[in-house]
């Protein structure tokens, strides 16, 4: 995760995140990126049922109940070892997290035990109600997905009227003051959907948003055809750099973030340097803080049924199953081989980037999309679009 207005635009200084010490229980959400101790951030994906059909979905997520999803009572078990372990944050995935009905339930008690709760949706089931249980819960924020305009977004989310739906679902969650975001996947067949996305945010009073790269899993895995070649990367990450700095100048600051990509964070200190920015400096101990990717670290995923994966779309791997061992105790277990060169990937890495100058502030970025492209899990990510005059 980088991000974009808080290094280019000057609103995080490496000051503020040292205030806290760095310890992610003490650290505010927007600096939890930086935190030194890296407990995870762990995505529960609560059910795999969903009412779209979106084409990248990771989960490949059906409209239909599955009977091995974790019953109410286990989850909350399984809250209650995240709490006592610190994990700072839950976010609760699917699927679509609404289409399983003790979500409200659910996300109450994690915020009873001081976590901060948030939920990623397609926003399609917000109604009003639903907006007004979660605020009276305490819910930190939704981030609901919209991947372009009313054409573009529905049929990438394979059905009609998904966009309308979603736009209600942002207004109900405003109407009672839910802090509410946008979560955009960038492929070919909706980069030019960009633009478009910023003036939502400006039209709507949408205060965040996040660019997410696409990732080789599930349904994804079926559209590397469709990844943005390396210079059409570059321009779409200089635009919305470019679009992130244009709203800051004119006072209506947005929070802009990119993800999945860790080749963004160089890249942008590329740019300041180009520019002979007096921000370059601080950007790249933040960077520093940030330390790329953090699968297996930083961030965790516990499936529907249970199983414990190193991140959301690394699903074809468990490394054990909450039902039979505490989430703690699983992500601890260094007698897992994998689990422990997780902890520190950098050693394992190979070809380019073994020797890339930038392995300390983009650990080596997305694992997945070099298994899925290669079958080797170490070698380079083939999303990584710096060039090799800028890595070495």
């Amino acid at each position: 995760m980088i991000g974009i207005s808080k290094l280019y635009c000057g609103t995080v200084e490496p000051s503020d995140a040292l205030r806290y010490g760095r310890h992610s229980k003490h650290l505010p959400s927007h600096l939890l990126q930086f935190s030194s101790d890296k407990k995870p951030v762990v995505v529960w994906n609560v059910t795999r049922r969903c009412n779209l059909r979106c084409v990248h979905c990771y989960a490949q997520a059906d409209d239909q109940v599955h009977q091995d999803e974790l019953t109410t009572e286990e989850g909350k078990t399984l809250l209650d070892d995240l709490a006592a372990f610190g994990a700072p944050v839950i976010l609760f995935s699917g699927g679509e997290p609404l289409a399983r009905p003790d979500l409200v339930e659910l996300a109450d008690y994690a915020v009873r035990l001081g976590m901060r709760a948030v939920i990623s949706t397609n926003g399609t089931l917000i109604t009003p109600a639903i907006a007004g249980a979660l605020r009276e819960i305490g819910l930190s924020y939704v981030g609901i997905s919209l991947d372009g305009t009313k054409e573009v977004n529905d049929r990438f989310r394979g059905v009609r009227g998904a966009f309308d739906r979603a736009m209600a679902g942002i207004a109900n969650c405003q109407r009672v003051g839910i802090k509410v975001g946008l979560r955009f996947t960038i492929n070919r067949m909706n980069a030019g959907e960009v633009p478009a996305i910023f003036d939502l945010l400006e039209a709507h009073d949408i205060p965040r948003v996040c660019f997410y790269h696409l990732v080789y899993a599930g349904r994804g895995s079926e559209l590397v055809h469709e990844d943005l070649l390396h210079e059409d990367t570059r321009r779409v990450v200089d635009l919305i750099i470019d679009r992130t700095q244009a709203l800051h100048a004119r006072g209506k600051a947005k929070e802009v973030l990119t993800v999945d990509n860790h080749a963004d964070g160089p890249y942008l200190y590329l740019r300041l340097l180009r520019e002979r920015s007096p921000r370059a400096a601080e950007v790249i101990e933040l960077l520093k803080m940030n330390e790329g990717n953090n699968s297996g670290r930083g961030i965790g995923c516990v499936s529907w049924d249970g199983e414990v994966h190193a991140d959301q779309f690394w699903r074809h791997y468990s490394f054990g199953n909450v039902r039979k061992r505490p989430f703690s105790t699983i992500w601890t277990d260094l007698a897992n081989p994998l689990m422990a060169k997780l902890k520190d990937k950098k050693r394992y890495v190979t070809g380019r980037c073994a020797g890339c100058r930038w392995l300390d502030i983009c650990g080596g970025n997305f694992r997945v999309r070099a298994e899925a492209t290669t079958g080797d899990l170490w070698a380079p990510d083939p999303a990584c679009y710096l060039t090799d005059e800028e890595i070495s």
